[in-house]
């Protein structure tokens, strides 16, 4: 779940992002070209039976981010505005509007697998800080 504030009169945005904690149960980081791709800039606080983080970034601007779980495991985030081959964007300032009410029809979101590819980019540099995994290979994780 992405709630996004009211910008500011100085043109900044507060964005939370939450991700239940059985999606990511050995912990979880907010990555993006908000952060450089760093995982160790926006580690999530786990609270109740989530995770959750705050960031703030400019109003105009798009926001591109990922989630990167414990193991090297990357996944996105369904509620982002679009997703590419970088990962999920997000129009930092704006809400999107809210689906019309319709008699059954489909919604018109098209299913998007989850995948555990790595974003390009910048974060691609960084290998000694993740290791990418297989799409099939298990993830273990440890209590």
């Amino acid at each position: 779940m992405i709630k996004r504030g009211k910008p500011t009169k100085n043109g900044q945005v507060k964005l939370t992002f939450t991700v239940p904690t059985e999606r990511a149960p050995g912990g979880i980081s907010l990555v993006g070209d908000f952060n450089d791709w760093d995982p160790y800039a926006h580690p999530m606080q786990q609270k109740n039976d989530s995770y959750q983080v705050t960031v703030t970034v400019p109003a105009d601007r798009d926001v591109c981010f990922r989630y990167l779980a414990h193991g090297g495991v990357w996944f996105d985030d369904e509620d982002a505005d679009r997703h590419d081959h970088h990962g999920g964007h997000l129009n930092a300032a704006t809400t999107p509007a809210a689906p019309a009410e319709t008699t059954g029809a489909p919604s018109g979101r098209a299913h998007r697998p989850k995948t555990a590819k790595m974003p390009t980019g910048r974060v691609a540099a960084k290998k000694s800080l993740v290791t990418p995994i297989s799409a099939a290979a298990p993830v273990l994780t440890t209590s």
